[in-house]
């Protein structure tokens, strides 16, 4: 049975109680004229004047039990709905003897009461409300976390969301954050002229990014299906038929490692602009986040955890090659031979493969010296065009790619480049990746002879751009584990009996 400990049980018992009293425990049609944080904005004038109660006012208010205490005939009680907390004051008299009691016997911390009454300020100062009718709304079977020591448990928060928000106010206000961000980049791109599009989720070939995907089967069709790396090639199939600047907002799915910055299923925002290049596409991230923190009221000094990061300044931009020389420190005379990069990084405690291409070298070399001294905004430009398969070449340099990345914290954030439209190029790149793929590189992106061939029609001079949301709003809300800035993040599942017991015992 699931609810089996003592307490469920005598919760359990309490809820028969009720009925056999004609007072359903889950009621519906319960409605309420004000929220709690309403209520005390409405009436905070009461703690300041001469009269402390106003009983020409009756109010109706809905929420859940987090504190209870009686003292003989009265007792005070806070709710809580999504607004905010509330002291209610009831009393024998006023709900009635026999109400009163029964009240005492099965009404208790977690349960969500219906009730009203008029404001009143206490002796100790605080606005209430003063109780006349009071019923249960629904009645809780399964006990909230003593409220000392609280929902601290990082594995049950997790796990159970909603009891961690249930406990823990301030993970119901990182989640309004999450969804004003997304609100607010949805119409900054709108204002921008933007159109907001919807792509597939299950694709016939798993491309757009280099990464391994979730597998799963189509039975109508009789066909395997990948849940979607990135939409990027479909959204580029629309430039191509007309639309010039289209972005979505979804999920995307890579069947890799998870860490405080990596979760399998994630949240993006890709968009793409015709007639654009990569350094309006830097401009214009630049702008956005310029907007966000104007919109939220965020300073343009940023606490990350022990960070500071400037978005005040323009975001500094510098290529990937000198990166690795100004940043890194990696010896200048080094980079173009294969063999002294890999044995500059053998004497580092880093062993690769030294048939590696130079780019893949080079990115070897970013991750373990560059990347995490990268604090203030900075966009990384100029990428080998091995570790870009589907950006343009530089006309300058064919080793070089139009793209950039940008960097906060640390962390990649942002990722945009041209888009390459030639449709051969584009052909032997799929090729090379295809060789990579059977080489062993469980990342690299199949052949997607339809998009090439839907490149053969013309695809405008254009740039396109992803940005991760959920590392956004690490940022942007100070956390530092993703796993707090997704309702539901993926967890490893409990394995045997003893594990969902020692789950209970903690909460």
């Amino acid at each position: 049975m699931i609810f089996e400990n003592q307490y469920e049980q005598q919760r359990i018992e309490k809820s028969k109680a009720l009925k056999n009293l004609g007072k359903n425990p889950y009621r519906h049609n319960v409605s309420r004229d004000t929220t709690t944080q309403e209520f005390l904005d409405t009436y905070n004038h009461l703690k300041d004047g001469d009269i402390k109660r106003d009983e020409t006012k009756t109010h109706k208010l809905a929420g859940r039990i987090k504190f209870l205490r009686h003292m003989g005939k009265a007792a005070f009680a806070k709710i809580e709905d999504e607004k905010g907390l509330l002291q209610l004051y009831f009393s024998r008299d006023e709900i009635g003897a026999e109400w009163f009691k029964e009240v005492k016997k099965l009404i208790e911390v977690g349960d969500i009461i219906h009730v009203s009454g008029f404001p009143f300020v206490t002796r100790t100062g605080e606005l209430s409300l003063h109780v006349k009718t009071l019923e249960l709304a629904t009645k809780s079977i399964t006990p909230l976390p003593e409220k000392f020591h609280g929902l601290q448990d990082i594995e049950t928060r997790y796990r159970k969301r909603y009891l961690d928000m249930i406990m823990n106010a301030e993970v119901k206000e990182t989640f309004k954050l999450r969804s004003k961000i997304v609100s607010s980049i949805r119409h900054f791109f709108e204002d921008k002229g933007f159109l907001e599009v919807e792509t597939p989720m299950m694709h016939p070939i798993a491309g757009g990014a280099n990464a391994k995907p979730f597998v799963t089967h189509h039975n109508a069709l009789g066909v395997e299906r990948f849940l979607r790396i990135a939409p990027e090639l479909y959204l580029k199939r629309l430039v191509i038929g007309g639309f010039e600047s289209v972005f979505e907002i979804n999920r995307n799915f890579r069947n890799e490692g998870m860490d405080l910055t990596h979760n399998p299923e994630f949240t993006m925002i890709e968009f793409y602009w015709a007639y654009h290049n990569y350094h309006d596409l830097m401009n214009l991230t630049q702008e956005l986040f310029d907007s966000l923190l104007d919109t939220l009221n965020l300073p343009k000094k940023l606490a990350f955890g022990d960070l500071e990061i400037d978005f005040s300044k323009p975001f500094r931009k510098i290529s990937f090659k000198d990166s690795l020389i100004e940043i890194g420190k990696v010896p200048r005379d080094i980079l173009d031979d294969k063999n002294r990069i890999v044995e500059f990084l053998a004497n580092n405690d880093t062993v690769v493969d030294k048939n590696l291409s130079l780019g893949k070298l080079y990115e070897e070399l970013f991750d373990l010296f560059v990347e995490k001294k990268l604090i203030d905004p900075t966009y990384i430009m100029d990428y080998p065009i091995e570790i870009s398969p589907l950006a343009r070449r530089s006309e300058e340099n064919p080793n070089i790619a139009e793209r950039f990345e940008l960097f906060i914290a640390g962390r990649e954030v942002a990722n945009g480049f041209n888009e390459l439209n030639d449709p051969l190029d584009q052909y032997e790149r799929f090729l090379k990746q295809i060789e990579a793929k059977n080489a062993g590189d469980d990342e690299a992106c199949e052949m997607d002879e339809d998009y090439v061939k839907a490149l053969g029609y013309g695809l405008p001079p254009t740039a396109g751009e992803g940005l991760g949301i959920d590392r956004l709003v690490m940022l942007l809300a100070n956390e530092q584990s993703i796993r707090d800035v997704i309702l539901f993040p993926a967890m490893k599942p409990l394995d045997n009996l003893s594990d969902k017991t020692k789950l209970n015992t903690e909460e």
